[in-house]
């Protein structure tokens, strides 16, 4: 793969984590709960670091990370402030996160599967995915048991 493509594909990883980031700062924000909020804010700050961490692989590969997040982020967003509105803000902004949670799952195993992928971004990328994945974890199981409890 050339450093375009690696820098590309970061860049990816890097604007899906920034889109879960900014979406949990909010819901943080928003939900009256303090347990949730917390947790939020917690994910929120693993979010960073990911961000953090590929951003300055990509740095490393003379190429620039990305400063954005995506627009599919910023509709799930959007999607997640009105269904709460609507509905029950807690278990609305959960369902929504727990997807956003998918779409990085999906995307930091779409980069593992790449053969092409080059050693120092494969590391990196290997280095996170543990945390991605018990996030990801961590969202369904608290959006199952709060959809259980409904």
């Amino acid at each position: 793969m050339s450093d375009r493509a690696t820098k590309h594909n970061l860049n990816d990883l890097i604007e899906i984590a920034r889109d879960g980031k900014e979406f949990y700062s909010e819901a943080a924000g928003t939900v009256k709960n303090a347990e949730l909020s917390a947790l939020f804010l917690r994910i929120a700050s693993g979010k960073s670091d990911i961000v953090n961490a590929l951003s300055a692989q990509v740095a490393a590969s003379g190429g620039r990370p990305a400063e954005h997040g995506t627009f599919v982020g910023s509709m799930q967003q959007l999607y997640g402030k009105i269904r709460a509105a609507f509905g029950d803000t807690e278990y609305g902004y959960v369902a929504e996160l727990e997807e956003s949670e998918d779409r990085l799952l999906k995307a930091f195993n779409d980069a593992i599967g790449d053969a092409e992928l080059p050693p120092g971004a494969r590391s990196a990328v290997e280095r996170l995915l543990p945390a991605v994945r018990d996030t990801h974890r961590e969202m369904s199981q608290l959006k199952k048991s709060m959809k259980r409890s409904t």
